[in-house]
């Protein structure tokens, strides 16, 4: 187990980013303009593909999401847990920030924005989905994409491995509980059958069917795993922007009648992720710890895992709403804001290392 770890951690700092991956933003920009546009043109074929359903999962977008989150999944090793322990202060800093912090931060920026400074802009209706979503957002800490922003940081990846694995752990038990208080404050009925349902569906499920694969590709050897993960790594980005494309078809007639409202959103994920990270990064150097801890210990808790959040939104609050469009969002500005955070850190190492 102990050589597994040291492979993966050993591959997870040489992680390169792909072209989808420092391309995303455009990727998601060309998705809206696709999806608008065939929205707009075909609307029937689209009112049908919405009306496929099965105990209110739209199937085709449920296997969308599928094929979005078990390749991220496969990577995470669960041996790595035992890791926790050599960086505790950094561990411990990373929890508060993404369970303690980051989801009720959040909570506070929706409700300051969406229900007050940007209401009379706002579509009444979609407030509270708006703030949903911005949680649902929050609540979400980052998997895969964090091995890239601690590769560019170049953070330990012994660290990143065992920080992601605990979270992802966390999230099985935790996601529910603290989207359903955060939605009750909010004064937003909570649907506590379909969240459980999308935990089951989008958490639990997915989670041990990728440790199964993973199993039996790793007992073919470590040819075997590098292989198949290099055929299938790429379905995780393809599968998002083909839900993406299906979001906008629902979302166009709304957008267009209200383009500033991505912009609007735009704004407390922008606030969140700023705050969240250097809240991380300076706890972390009060801490003690070293800068290649602090640095994926901020970067996970700035970044978000949306392929979750846009599948909890869809399930609990359907295609058409603003919970949805609000996780797309924060697709949107996940690699430009997150670059930007990663060059900061790496700006600033002098500063964190003249500890007096």
């Amino acid at each position: 187990m102990r050589a597994q770890c040291e492979i993966i951690a050993k591959k997870a700092g040489k992680t390169p980013m792909r072209v989808f991956e420092r391309y995303l933003t455009l990727w998601v920009a060309l998705c809206i303009v696709t999806g608008i546009a065939l929205g707009q043109g075909l609307p029937d074929v689209f009112r049908a593909i919405g009306q496929i359903e099965l105990a209110q999962v739209n199937v085709p977008v449920g296997l969308l999401i599928w094929v979005m989150i078990v390749p991220m999944l496969i990577r995470i090793d669960f041996g790595a847990l035992h890791q926790v322990k050599a960086h505790w202060r950094g561990i411990g800093v990373t929890l508060f920030v993404n369970w303690a912090v980051k989801p009720f931060s959040m909570a506070l920026l929706g409700w300051l924005f969406i229900r007050h400074v940007f209401a009379p802009f706002l579509p009444a209706e979609q407030q509270d989905s708006y703030i949903a979503g911005l949680i649902l957002l929050a609540t979400a800490p980052c998997t895969a994409m964090v091995f890239v922003w601690s590769k560019l940081s170049n953070g330990d990846p012994y660290f990143t491995l065992s920080q992601v694995a605990l979270n992802d752990v966390i999230m099985i038990f935790a996601f529910a509980p603290i989207v359903g208080l955060l939605l009750d404050m909010s004064s937003i009925t909570v649907p506590w059958d379909t969240l459980l349902t999308s935990v089951m569906l989008y958490i639990i499920v997915p989670v041990v069917l990728a440790q199964l694969w993973r199993k039996h590709l790793l007992g073919k050897g470590q040819a075997t795993f590098d292989a198949t993960m290099a055929r299938i790594g790429p379905w995780s980005i393809s599968a998002l922007l083909l839900t993406l494309v299906l979001l906008f078809a629902f979302q166009g007639e709304a957008i267009l009648k209200q383009p500033l409202v991505i912009a609007m959103l735009v704004v407390p994920i922008l606030i969140q992720v700023f705050f969240t990270s250097s809240l991380a990064y300076w706890l972390n150097r009060r801490a003690g710890e070293k800068h290649s801890i602090a640095c994926p210990s901020a970067l996970i808790g700035a970044s978000n895992f949306f392929e979750l959040a846009v599948a909890a939104a869809i399930s609990l609050f359907g295609l058409h709403s603003g919970a949805a469009l609000a996780t797309v969002v924060g697709v949107l500005v996940e690699v430009p804001v997150m670059l930007l955070v990663v060059r900061v850190v790496n700006g600033t190492k002098g500063w964190y290392e003249n500890v007096t």
